[in-house]
């Protein structure tokens, strides 16, 4: 007898299956995510230190937009990411 989980699974594979990507296709998908990490740590470093420095001047109400800017700066190049990621996954 199947469990609640194996038939939830195999209900999921008729639904939408499983795509096999290539070697080719993994590369770039982990190339991307390097890349992409390697962005955003660039950023957030350049963007911690102007908020540092707004905060050390006083200057509050600057740091907190500039760490809303930052918030979503960062989504936004998760999203980009994931969007090239998908592409990738797509030309098979």
């Amino acid at each position: 007898m199947k469990s609640a989980y194996e038939l939830a699974m195999e209900r999921l594979e008729k639904s939408a299956p499983t795509v096999k990507l290539t070697d080719a296709q993994r590369a770039e998908i982990a190339e991307l995510e390097s890349v992409y990490k390697a962005k955003i740590a660039e950023r957030e470093l350049i963007r911690a230190d102007e908020i540092a420095k707004a905060r050390a001047k006083g200057e509050f109400g600057e740091a907190e937009t500039m760490q809303v800017q930052w918030q979503s700066e960062l989504r936004r190049l998760q999203a980009e990411c994931e969007e090239k990621k998908e592409r990738v996954r797509r030309a098979s």
